[in-house]
């Protein structure tokens, strides 16, 4: 499936005829009544700093991924969005063409208070806390593994969810008690199955999915929703399996090549970010597009 890109990167959303209602790092809310309107611009962040530069068509691409991995949730939980979404974006954006590919109408919900994290492989913070600890946050694990490595079952580690600064690991026990044990039992279990179903996904177009991010919302009548964004190179680390090697860093097609990038400058993590130049939007472009060419190609 291919998308016309733009060349030049949207930073922000003027001329719309509905009431922003929130700005996110990546996208721009509005109020459309019982629903929201959700559109992704191409503005990246990264170490929780928004770049001053974008990279053209990534909230296309992050959309478009996310709706395809939308169809494939709902055979696990509810989601966010409507009946006959995409016809229905269609005919609300008929004036602004150019945001029909990178938007999305969703229902109007009380998002959870955390980040449900599951990771498959020891990677990111997770192998910096192996390294220091032995250990994978509150979880054993056996001696010696290496970066890289799988884990011997996916693990379920939420992080509170920060409207500013960084979010922070807490344990299951401090999950349960934030959210209630029902909604904690119902969040874990889900978040387990969705990315067991999105690695297996993955793995048959010869990509891993290492860990990822996963967020949820409840309804005035409490029953529990996916939302958000699903399985995408924001939220997620992608690695060809073909390249994969434990024992190091992998390649990836997700937002680790921007970090990877950053890590190598002068720059102290905070904001305002330094300008991204061509080559690293260029490959950026090409991690996400990649991703987003091998999941739609099974």
């Amino acid at each position: 499936m291919k998308f016309n890109l733009p060349k030049k990167a949207l930073m922000s959303v003027e001329n719309l005829p509905f009431k922003k209602v929130s700005t996110g790092k990546v996208r721009e809310n509005f109020d459309l009544g019982d629903e929201l309107l959700i559109v992704a611009t191409d503005r990246i962040s990264a170490f929780d700093v928004i770049m001053p530069n974008g990279v053209p068509g990534k909230g296309v691409l992050l959309t478009q991924i996310s709706l395809w991995w939308f169809e494939q949730a709902k055979k696990i939980m509810p989601t966010h969005l409507p009946e006959n979404h995409d016809a229905r974006i269609r005919e609300l954006l008929k004036d602004f063409p150019e945001l029909i590919d990178r938007s999305m109408i969703v229902k109007k919900l009380r998002p959870m208070p955390i980040e449900a994290i599951v990771r498959g492989y020891l990677a990111g913070s997770g192998w910096k806390e192996y390294k220091s600890t032995g250990k994978l946050f509150e979880f054993d694990l056996p001696a010696n593994m290496k970066e890289s490595g799988r884990l011997p079952s996916p693990l379920f580690t939420p992080t509170t969810k920060a409207a500013e600064g960084h979010d922070m690991p807490i344990t299951n026990a401090q999950c349960k008690e934030l959210l209630g044990e029902s909604a904690f039992s119902q969040i874990k279990s889900a978040a387990i199955k969705l990315y067991e179903m999105g690695h297996k996904k993955a793995a048959e177009c010869g990509i891993i999915l290492a860990d990822t991010k996963f967020e949820f919302g409840k309804d005035k009548d409490g029953k529990i929703y996916l939302i958000d964004e699903v399985l995408t190179p924001d939220s997620s680390r992608y690695w060809p399996a073909d390249q994969y090697c434990e024992g190091k860093s992998q390649p990836s097609f997700d937002k680790q090549y921007v970090r990877d990038w950053l890590e190598t400058l002068d720059w102290n993590k905070q904001a305002p970010g330094p300008v991204l130049p061509d080559e690293v939007i260029a490959n950026t472009i090409k991690c996400y597009s990649t991703a987003l060419s091998r999941l739609m190609s099974f």
